[in-house]
C-alpha cells in the first residue's frame, strides 16, 4: 500500500485537532491513539504532547475529553519510563476553571501515578503536586487534594513528611471549596499513611474539619470517620471519635444529621461492637425521630442492617417503637422507605416476634394512601414469606393484597400480579382459585394496557406452576370466550393471552383450543388484530412442528392463513404476515 495513502487520513485528524469546528477537534482527540501510533512514540512525545499542552484554551467538552484519554496514553508515548511527559498537559488541566475537567485530570493522573518510578515521582510528580497545592487559584489547591494519597506510598520518607504538612494545610485553606475537596480525600489518604502518622497527623485534620464552620465541610467528614475508624482498633476509636460521632448525631444542621443517618451501619461496622452497642443504640434512637423528614428517611433504610449488627432486645425495646412510630410518619417518603426496608427485620427476629409485632405494621402499610408505600411493601413481601409461611401470611395479609389489586394506581396492581405466581406456588390451587382466580381473569380486562400484558404473562407462570390440564380446564375457556366479545381490546388481549400460553401448554391443547380461535381471527373486522393474529402465528409455528401429530397441521392452516393475511388491504398486516411466512420458510 502506498504510504502516502496510509498517512492521508491521520494527517486529516492532526488538521482537525487545529480545526476551528469544534466537533472536528472533539473528534480528532477522540482518535488520539490513532495520531499517537501513526507518528509513533518519539514523535508522539516530541510534538504530540508538546501540541496539546499549548491548545489547553479550548472549549470545555474538548478538554474533558482530551484529560480522559491522556490517562491511557502512556503506552502509546514509549511506555512507563517516559510516563511523566504527560504530567505537564495534565497538570494544567487540572487548573482549568470547569469542575468536570478538573476531576478528568486527577482521575487520569491517578492512573499515571503508579506507574512511575521512585526517581520520576521525586522529579517530576511531586513538584507537580507542589505547584497545585500552593497556587494562586483555588482550582489548583482543589485538584491537589485529590493526588496526595496515590504518590503517598511510593515516595521517601522527607517527601512523605512534607506531603502530610502540605495536605494539612490544604485542610485549613481561607477557600471552603478546597476545604470541601480536603475533606473529600482525607479517607482516601488516611488508609496510605500508617498508624502513628493517622494518629499524629490525620485524626487533628479531621476534628478540625469536623467542626468547620461550613456544614458542606462538615458533612463529607462522615465518610472520613469510616475510612479511619476502618483503620483503628476498638479502644482507639472509643478515645478518638465517641465524642465527635455524639456531636454529628447532633449536628445543627440536617445535612450532616443526613449523612451520619444514611452511613449509619458502615459507621457502627467501623466503630466495633462495643461502642455500637453501648453508645450508637440512643444516637440511630434519635436520628429515627429527627425533626427532619430527609434525616427520617436516610435512617429508615439502615434500620435491618443497623439490627443486625445489636442483639435482638435491643431490637425490641429500643427500635421497633421507632419503626411503629414510623408507620404513621407524616412524610410519605419516610413511610416508603420504611416499606422497602422493614421486611429486613423478619429474618433478623424469627417467626413469633414477626408474627406479634411485624404483621400488623405490614398491614397498616398496605392500606396507606400513598401508592409508593403499598408498592414497596408488596415488593418485599417474599422475605416475611420465608420466615412465617405462607398459611400465616395469606390468612393476615391476602384481603390486603386482593384490596390493592383492585387499587387505582395501576403500578400497583401491576406489583400485584407480579407475586401472583409466588402467591400461587405456595398456596396450592384449591386455595388459589377459590381466593385469587377470578382476579387473575379480571386484569386481562383492565383499562390500562401494561396490566392486561402483564395479565398474559402471568398466566402463562400460572400455567407452568399448576399445569396443563388446570390450564385447559379453568383458564382456556375463559380466555378464548374472550376472543368473541364486541370490543376489540378483549379480542386483543385473548391474542396476547393464547401467544404467551402456547409455550406452556402441549400441542395438542394449542391443536385443539387455540388454534381455532386463532383462524377465526384472521377474518377480524379490525386491523390491529389481524397483525396481531400473524404475529401469533409465527409464535405459534414452532410449538405445533414440536410434535409430528401436530406439524401438519402448520401447512394445512397456518400457511394459508399467513398467505390470505399477506394479501391484506392493510400495510402493517401485510408486513407481519410476510415476517412470518418467511420464518415458516
Amino acid at each position: 500500500m502506498n504510504p502516502e495513502v496510509e498517512l492521508y487520513p491521520i494527517a486529516i485528524l492532526i488538521d482537525e485537532l487545529r480545526h476551528d469546528d469544534v466537533s472536528l477537534r472533539l473528534n480528532a482527540i477522540k482518535r488520539l491513539n490513532t495520531i499517537a501510533l501513526a507518528l509513533g512514540p518519539q514523535r508522539a512525545r516530541d510534538e504530540l504532547i508538546p501540541f496539546l499542552d499549548e491548545s489547553i484554551d479550548d472549549e470545555d467538552e474538548v478538554l474533558l475529553t482530551l484529560a480522559g484519554e491522556l490517562g491511557d496514553f502512556v503506552e502509546y508515548i514509549g511506555g512507563p519510563s517516559f510516563a511523566h511527559i504527560l504530567l505537564q498537559p495534565l497538570e494544567n488541566l487540572a487548573a482549568v476553571e470547569e469542575t468536570m475537567v478538573r476531576d478528568k485530570a486527577v482521575e487520569s493522573l491517578n492512573k499515571i501515578c503508579p506507574l512511575l518510578n521512585q526517581s520520576q515521582l521525586e522529579q517530576y510528580y511531586t513538584p507537580l503536586l507542589k505547584r497545585l497545592s500552593l497556587g494562586d487559584w483555588f482550582t489548583s489547591r482543589t485538584s491537589a487534594t485529590g493526588l496526595y494519597a496515590c504518590g503517598y506510598s511510593l515516595a521517601s520518607p522527607a517527601t512523605q513528611d512534607d506531603m502530610r504538612k502540605s495536605f494539612g494545610q490544604l485542610c485549613a485553606d481561607d477557600t471552603p471549596m478546597v476545604r470541601r475537596a480536603a475533606a473529600t480525600h482525607l479517607g482516601a489518604f488516611a488508609k496510605k499513611v500508617g498508624k502513628e502518622h493517622l494518629i499524629a497527623d490525620i485524626i487533628p485534620l479531621f476534628t478540625k474539619l469536623s467542626q468547620d464552620e461550613q456544614d458542606s465541610v462538615r458533612l463529607l467528614t462522615v465518610t472520613d470517620l469510616v475510612a479511619i475508624a476502618e483503620e483503628l482498633s476498638p479502644e482507639e476509636n472509643k478515645t478518638y471519635f465517641l465524642q465527635p460521632l455524639k456531636v454529628m448525631v447532633a449536628d445543627k444542621s440536617w445535612r450532616v444529621r443526613y449523612m451520619i443517618a444514611d452511613n449509619f451501619v458502615k459507621l457502627s461496622k467501623a466503630v466495633g461492637e462495643d461502642i455500637t452497642r453501648d453508645d450508637l443504640v440512643s444516637a440511630f434512637v434519635r436520628l429515627l425521630k429527627d425533626n427532619e423528614a430527609e434525616v427520617r428517611t436516610a435512617a429508615a433504610g439502615q434500620v435491618p442492617g443497623f439490627a443486625q449488627l445489636v442483639d435482638k432486645d435491643t431490637i425490641l425495646n429500643y427500635i421497633l417503637p421507632c419503626v411503629k412510630d414510623m408507620v404513621t410518619d407524616t412524610s410519605q417518603h419516610v413511610r416508603a422507605a420504611l416499606a422497602m426496608q422493614i421486611s429486613g427485620l423478619a429474618p433478623i427476629l424469627g417467626k413469633e416476634p414477626t408474627t406479634e409485632h411485624l404483621l400488623p405494621l405490614f398491614l397498616q402499610l398496605l392500606k396507606d394512601e400513598f401508592p409508593d408505600v403499598r408498592l414497596n411493601i408488596i415488593s418485599k413481601l417474599e422475605t416475611v414469606n420465608n420466615v412465617i409461611g405462607i398459611e400465616l401470611l395469606s390468612q393476615s395479609l391476602l384481603p390486603a393484597i386482593v384490596e390493592l389489586a383492585e387499587d387505582k394506581q395501576w403500578r400497583v396492581r401491576l406489583a400485584i400480579i407480579d407475586y401472583i405466581p409466588l402467591l400461587a406456588t405456595q398456596l396450592g390451587v384449591e386455595f388459589f382459585d377459590e381466593k385469587l382466580g377470578a382476579l387473575c381473569m379480571s386484569w386481562l380486562g383492565d383499562s390500562v394496557f401494561s396490566i392486561r400484558e402483564a395479565a398474559t404473562v402471568n398466566l402463562r407462570k400460572l400455567t407452568e406452576v399448576f399445569g396443563v390440564d388446570w390450564a385447559k380446564q379453568t383458564i382456556i375457556p375463559k380466555v378464548l370466550a374472550m376472543g368473541t366479545h364486541p370490543n376489540y381490546l378483549y379480542r386483543m388481549t385473548t391474542i396476547f393471552a393464547i401467544t404467551a400460553m402456547a409455550p406452556a401448554v402441549t400441542p395438542e391443547v394449542t391443536r385443539d383450543y387455540i388454534l381455532p380461535t386463532v383462524t377465526n381471527l384472521v377474518s377480524d373486522p379490525i386491523p390491529n388484530i389481524r397483525f396481531n393474529v400473524a404475529k401469533s402465528i409465527e409464535a405459534l409455528i414452532p410449538v405445533l412442528s414440536q410434535n409430528p401429530d401436530t406439524k401438519p397441521l402448520v401447512d394445512q392452516q397456518l400457511k394459508p392463513a399467513l398467505v390470505k393475511l399477506s394479501e391484506d388491504t392493510d400495510n402493517d398486516v401485510r408486513f407481519f404476515s410476510h415476517k412470518a411466512l418467511i420464518a415458516v420458510q
